[in-house]
């Protein structure tokens, strides 16, 4: 599975044959056919171990019981360090994900789903609690995209360490979400 992680994040997914990732793997292409069933299959094993790994970590810590922004700012840290550690199998999901066809495209889009759930739970409960000023699923699909973006950018030579990251977008995300508190001025 590693040459196909490797060379579906080189080439991508559609750019790459089987036969390369025999060769890569050191395997004959039909022990690999025999192993795998197809390149969709070890495109599914990549997405979805990845995307359960993200699934799991999400549910503890919206089950919780923490505060909304406490849960909030776990949630921030925890998706930027699995981003991290996981980046050709983020990108290959970005870019290649819609190349899953039928009954194992429906099953990565439910746990996405199910991870997006989670997460609007939590901004939700921050909405019933007054603490965040909105619990709009904009905000929410934003804030996804603003950290699965980091699988772009981040370089593990860069100024900032994945936890500094996680902290700069945890101040621009929660910055833009708490409720300013009313002055009891009068």
């Amino acid at each position: 599975m590693r040459a196909a992680l490797e060379l579906f994040s080189e080439k991508g997914f559609h750019g790459t044959g089987v036969a390369e990732i025999g060769d890569r793997a050191d395997v004959q292409r039909g022990a690999l056919y025999y192993h795998i069933g197809s390149k969709e299959e070890l495109l599914w094993q990549i997405l979805g171990d990845y995307t359960r790994l993200m699934l799991a970590e999400a549910e503890q810590i919206a089950g919780g019981s923490d505060y909304p922004v406490t849960k909030l700012r776990k949630l921030i840290h925890s998706h930027v360090r699995l981003i991290i550690e996981n980046r050709a199998a983020v990108a290959i999901q970005l870019r290649d994900g819609a190349a899953l066809s039928g009954e194992r495209a429906g099953e990565l889009q439910q746990l996405r789903d199910r991870i997006q759930a989670l997460w609007q739970q939590v901004i939700d409960a921050g909405k019933s609690s007054g603490v965040l000023r909105t619990g709009d699923h904009v905000v929410t699909n934003s804030v996804l995209g603003m950290l699965n973006s980091v699988t772009f950018w981040y370089r593990a030579d860069g100024r900032h360490t994945p936890d500094e990251i996680a902290d700069i977008l945890c101040t621009t995300v929660l910055d833009g979400l708490i409720q300013p508190r009313k002055s009891t001025k009068g």
